[in-house]
């Protein structure tokens, strides 16, 4: 009977040389005397009478060694332990060393047998199985190819009798040698040894004409385990870190998740997300930072790595932060503030989000700029906190060039769908969309308010435009009917011109046309002053002020009528410019024209002098009674307060820098141009 063992695990280490108790009976414990000459015993096996030798010479006619080598059975990669014992089949029953003594009188052998196989065992059998299947291939390929014979160019493997056939296994195997440890690689990699430490027959067993079989197996392996050692590490690591740290402050942050301040996409993003951020708008988001210490936490923003031409400090230009306590008492000369907060107490930061900057704008419209921020939150002997700030812009008209605004199609630049303008879209409009939407929006504004003050019956002296020669376009009105400095009322301005929707969507139910002219009004100037080439370009203004400068010299002025033929002349170069110059004008000129004809009762009017511009948003001004001028004296006062509010967001000059008063007299020039269209008298201001 056969016993197989399939091992799937690593062999034992140590190698020990079996014989059988009785073969070592029959060696004894021989000691040689201190007289006697020490000397090594004889070898068993060169003794043709002993037991060694008596296995050796039979294991070769061994049936079950034979099929082995002839791969018919057990022969992929398993293997056996050196046979050192007594066959162990046939014996008498009862008896000891007594084989069969029936009439069949059959021969003994070892019938009983253990046959074992590691994992690399049997990966090398497969692998020699491979390469025995590769070199049968090859070989039917070269005879299909008719390559073969014994000639010299026939040959294609060298044979080398002292190294070829090695590794063959059982040719030069000796039955009796003891095996050594055999390292095998399990399926998770681990790199383990397995041995046989000893294979023995029991011959004193008597209750069977067998002799049973022992196989004595050891095997090393690495005993931890990778998870767990790694898990209890981390627990204690973790734990002695909370012991190090409890003496430590620590502060937490909790972002306000309130409706209407989810994250972006539903993620688990924990940093202040501002969301879809527009221009000119508010948006505001709160912090409550903890002390979850058990000492006092004293803490700041630090300061941001500034970027070319950013502010330096903790937080961008387009963040305001407001902290709900007074900061402590720091150093004289410090600038950043600093905050303490005891154990267990709370304070809230609240975040404020506003895009005013056209500049910014510009950049966050093309691409360059984004709202993404990392504010460090510095506690004093403890760890950093790192918040992010993020935002989505939604693209604005704001910012941009004529020459873009006249590609955008009807819906506005939000139905670009972030797309850039370029030159390769298509050309929509002779003039931007949103100054023909504004400029018609205030013609029609304006009727409505002038009629609305009469229908009301307010008192005639108390009209805005009585007291304010540059109304509607410079604010100093009636606060209980203007929406002027209405934060909400503006931004949403500005989104209806980016959406190309309806203004009145801007506005809630009840506003006065009043209140919407103002607004529009201010809106208008923004976006003009917002325009990266401007109505009328810096080329074109030089070309201007350099014959406006001439003109002064003259000796022989032009008329009026030459002077604006001149001044067309000039923004023709550029058509989509001159189709908003001549635009804007037109809508000023209306306007003055009603202002006019509701002001022609006896009224005092605050007016701006003819040497006020608008370099300073704080004008003096003089006061006149109109009732004791011309109709044309009054339209020339409201023409050149006009002017000079315009002059500056609708030419582009050489920026800053230059002597005060070359800047003066250019800011002048300007307005003098825009006079010539707005002055239907012909006679100017003077």
């Amino acid at each position: 009977m056969i016993q197989a063992l399939d091992l799937e695990f690593p062999e034992p280490r140590d190698s020990l040389s079996l014989i059988s108790d009785e073969t070592k009976e029959d060696y004894g414990d021989k000691r040689e005397s201190d007289e006697e000459e020490f000397s090594l015993p004889p070898s068993p096996a060169s003794d043709p009478a002993s037991l060694i030798t008596t296995i050796k010479s039979l294991l070769p006619h061994d049936e079950l060694q034979q099929q082995q080598k002839a791969e018919k059975a057990f022969h992929e990669g398993w293997k056996e332990g050196p046979i050192t014992f007594l066959p162990t089949y046939k014996y008498d029953v009862g008896k000891v060393g007594v084989f069969d003594s029936s009439e069949k009188r059959r021969c003994p052998s070892w019938c009983d047998r253990i046959l074992y196989r590691t994992r690399t065992a049997k990966l090398a059998y497969d692998k020699k199985i491979q390469e025995r299947e590769e070199a049968k291939r090859k070989d039917e390929e070269l005879k299909a190819r008719g390559i073969e014979g014994n000639s010299d160019d026939d040959v294609l493997f060298d044979y080398d009798p002292e190294t070829d056939g090695a590794d063959e296994g059982y040719d030069d195997y000796d039955e009796l040698d003891d095996p050594g440890p055999e390292p095998v690689v399990t399926k998770e990699g681990f790199e383990d040894e397995i041995l046989l430490e000893s294979y023995a027959a029991h011959q004193r067993v008597l209750s069977s004409d067998h002799k049973p079989l022992v196989g004595v197996f050891s095997l090393k392996y690495d005993a931890i385990i990778p998870d767990l050692k790694a898990r209890i590490h981390q627990e204690v690591v973790r734990e002695l870190d909370r012991t190090e740290n409890e003496g430590r402050p620590s502060i937490t942050l909790v972002v306000d998740r309130s409706a209407g301040t989810e994250t972006r996409d539903g993620s688990d993003f924990d940093g202040v997300d501002f969301g879809e951020v527009r221009y000119s708008t508010s948006i505001r988001r709160t912090i409550t930072v903890a002390n979850t210490g058990r000492v006092p936490a004293t803490f700041n923003f630090a300061d941001r790595p500034a970027a070319p031409g950013q502010p330096e400090g903790a937080f961008p230009s387009w963040l305001t932060v407001q902290f709900d306590r007074d900061p402590d008492k720091t150093v004289s000369g410090s600038s950043n503030k600093q905050y303490t907060i005891q154990p267990a107490d709370v304070m809230t930061i609240e975040f404020v989000l506003k895009i005013n900057d056209i500049d910014l704008v510009r950049d966050l419209n093309n691409g360059i700029s984004n709202l993404d921020e990392i504010l460090v939150v510095r506690v004093q002997d403890g760890r950093d906190h790192f918040l992010s700030i993020v935002g989505t812009w939604l693209p604005s008209a704001f910012g941009r060039s004529i020459d873009q605004l006249i590609r955008v199609p009807e819906g506005g630049v939000r139905g670009l769908q972030n797309q850039k303008l370029t030159s390769d879209h298509e050309v929509k409009w002779s003039a931007p969309r949103e100054l023909f939407r504004l400029t018609e929006a205030l013609e029609d504004l304006t009727e409505r308010t002038l009629a609305e003050w009469e229908m009301t019956g307010h008192e005639v002296d108390k009209a805005p435009w009585q007291h304010n020669a540059g109304w509607p376009f410079t604010v100093i009105s009636l606060p209980e009917m203007s929406s002027a400095g209405d934060e909400s009322a503006y931004s949403d301005v500005c989104e209806a011109i980016d959406c190309d929707k309806s203004f009145d969507t801007a506005f809630p139910p009840g506003t006065t046309s009043f209140a919407k002219l103002e607004t529009l009004s201010e809106v208008l100037l923004q976006f003009l002053r917002s325009l990266e080439d401007g109505i009328v370009t810096q080329e074109m203004s030089e070309q201007l002020e350099k014959g406006m400068a001439a003109q002064e010299r003259s000796k022989q002025p032009k008329s009026t009528e030459e002077e604006k033929l001149w001044i067309l002349e000039i923004l023709s170069s550029a058509p989509n410019h001159n189709v908003s110059f001549i635009l804007l004008t037109s809508m000023l000129s209306r306007i003055t024209n009603e202002i006019v004809s509701a002001s022609k009762k006896d009224e005092v009017v605050s007016a701006r002098s003819s040497t006020d511009l608008p370099a300073s948003p704080q004008v003096s001004v003089r006061r006149k009674t109109l009732s004791k001028i011309p109709d044309v004296a009054r339209r020339q006062l409201i023409v050149r307060n006009y002017a000079a509010t315009f002059a500056p967001v609708m030419f582009r000059g050489p920026g800053a820098g230059g002597k005060e008063k070359e800047k003066k007299q250019r800011e002048e020039r300007m307005a003098r141009v825009l006079e010539i269209f707005l002055d239907e008298s012909g006679q100017g201001s003077g």
